[in-house]
């Protein structure tokens, strides 16, 4: 009966189609791209704390090489060769190159790759889910700012600022523009956010004489509260508790890591809240009704 618009509908799936493909492309570039700024940023940081403190005791800083996410080129710690374009591309490159260095054949880390692959994936499910609107735009910032926490905080225990703040205030922003939540909620989720785990640091630390947590991950779960209003913090918080202490077992049984040993809980959060952004409405329901 409605055959005359079998042509459009394919054409829909056509577009959609390309749009996924697009889209996890552009994950998997950028996805290398955020190799680079995990292992970057926390170096840049280093060098500016060293050059704040040297000026605090009255001393002079010495001049340095520019270092920036971009300058200088990428290249081999070991041997210094430098990573040129065809070795850089992403999952593919690893792979033809048999996971090693051109110049001296040492073994590159599979985290790189698998950065990348996941970057593409999330990005390509977010493509499918959100369709081509505005909205899937601003989860595929959220991806990747999350995917360079969950990173840099796994290797250093820090959760730049840099990073941190700017996903809080454009979580605000986009639920002002009609995004995943009405602004209020959104307002009260940062807040929330911030102010439930500060609470847990302090009484943590009033109990136990020492931190349990960084400011990092109030900044974080204040941010994921922003994006998705405080109706999903019971949701984000149960799922990243649970995941935290799930691996904190594991580490125990298997690797014999010790009750004090530190384990960076962003990951954790981002894992909550990457659960928040693609299965948001069925996690709320579970307890909204």
């Amino acid at each position: 009966m409605f055959d005359f618009l079998t042509p459009l509908s394919d054409l829909m799936r056509s577009e959609q189609t390309v749009f996924i493909t697009v889209s996890v492309i552009f994950g998997l570039l950028v996805g290398s791209f955020l190799n680079v700024v995990i292992h970057r940023l926390p170096k840049m940081m280093e060098r500016e704390w060293h050059a704040n403190c040297l000026e605090l005791q009255g001393k002079e800083v010495p001049e340095q090489t520019k270092y920036t996410i971009v300058t200088p080129r990428s290249a081999c710690p070991k041997c210094g060769h430098l990573i040129g374009a065809l070795e850089n591309i992403p999952v593919i490159s690893y792979l033809f190159l048999g996971g090693k260095c051109k110049g001296c054949k040492t073994k590159i880390s599979m985290r790189y790759p698998l950065i990348e692959a996941l970057t593409g994936a999330l990005i390509g499910a977010a493509a499918y889910q959100f369709g081509y609107t505005y909205a899937a735009l601003f989860a595929f910032i959220f991806i990747f700012a999350l995917i360079t926490l969950t990173f840099i905080d796994y290797d250093t225990q820090l959760l730049p600022d840099d990073i941190t703040l700017p996903l809080l205030w454009l979580g605000l922003f986009f639920n002002l523009i009609g995004g995943f939540t009405d602004l209020k909620s959104s307002i009260i989720g940062a807040m929330l956010g911030y102010l439930i785990l500060w609470s847990v640091y302090w009484l943590f630390k009033l109990i136990r004489g020492k931190e349990g947590m960084g400011y990092g991950d109030f900044k974080l779960l204040g941010a994921i509260g922003a994006w998705f209003g405080w109706q999903l913090l019971p949701a984000v918080i149960l799922l990243s508790s649970v995941a935290g202490a799930l691996i904190g077992v594991g580490l125990m049984l298997f690797k014999g890591k010790g009750s004090n040993s530190a384990i960076p809980f962003g990951p954790f959060l981002a894992l909550g809240g990457i659960a928040a952004l693609f299965f948001g409405q069925q996690l709320a329901g579970l307890y909204l009704g």
